[in-house]
């Protein structure tokens, strides 16, 4: 007798969970637990971390990520803008901005802003202003194609009704259209924070006094000073979850709300 589309249905998912139940019990016999518990969560030994790694790496992983977020926001902001312009030469400048630093690994702008940067032109950096630049310049190339997207999104109407009012071009851009894109592109943009936050450990490769430290770099650290194997990444891995759930649910809320404005 075949079997109803239900049922095939009910039994693939019984062979599903029985494969994964058997890969996890694979897994756990296969784990040397012993090493593991030596090498990964040895808390025993991770007091020293405290409370420098909440007093200065998370408060400056917050302020490396705020500050690169606002310097991409206002970069892609313009460089959105740019590429909607009828001006040709705006349009190629913002393309050739976004495509060559989206194509480019991020620790590349790191090193040419902490080391490049300061040969070339004879200047001394404060490793904040590296960091806000590093970071501001790379998240505004992704922002940008948010952004444009987003004001790409807003109906046409609303602009030329806004200009059939007498209102100058760059008046209703600033009242009507930007605001609007700006909530249809605020769950994307909340995703980008996480991977500024993630990207902020780049911040590795210059070199930094200890009042500079981010999270990974206490990580680093106390994987050499502490004798506890892995597990100060795994403390510093746990505080970048604690700032990036919180990011990721305010993303789904943002996305729930903007679904059931479109309903």
């Amino acid at each position: 007798m075949a079997m109803t589309a239900r049922q095939r249905a009910r039994v693939s998912l019984y062979v599903q969970a029985g494969i994964f139940i058997v890969a996890v019990a694979a897994l756990i016999l296969a784990t040397d637990w012993k090493t593991v518990g030596n090498s990964v969560f040895n808390f025993g030994k991770i007091g020293p971390m405290f409370p420098d790694i909440l007093l200065v790496g998370l408060k400056n992983t917050l302020i490396y990520t705020f500050l690169g977020f606002v310097v991409g926001l206002s970069g892609g902001l313009l460089l959105a803008l740019m590429k909607l312009s009828s001006f040709p030469l705006y349009r190629w400048i913002a393309t050739g901005y976004i495509e060559f630093f989206r194509g480019i690994p991020a620790l590349l702008v790191f090193i040419a802003f902490g080391y490049g940067v300061p040969l070339a032109f004879g200047v001394s950096w404060n490793v904040t202003v590296v960091v806000m630049v590093s970071l501001g310049m790379v998240a505004a190339a992704y922002i940008a194609e948010t952004l444009r997207a987003g004001l790409q999104a807003v109906p046409k109407g609303q602009l030329e009704a806004a200009r059939s009012l007498g209102m100058p071009q760059w008046r209703a851009m600033v009242s009507i259209v930007i605001p609007q894109a700006f909530k249809i592109v605020l769950p994307p943009l909340t995703n980008e924070v996480i991977l500024l936050t993630k990207d902020s450990s780049l911040i590795y490769v210059l070199g930094l006094t200890a009042s500079q430290y981010e999270l990974t770099k206490f990580g680093r650290d106390g994987i050499s000073s502490l004798g506890a194997g892995l597990t100060p990444l795994l403390v510093a891995g746990a505080f970048y979850l604690v700032i990036t759930i919180p990011l990721s649910l305010l993303a789904r809320k943002f996305e729930s709300r903007s679904a059931r404005t479109k309903r």
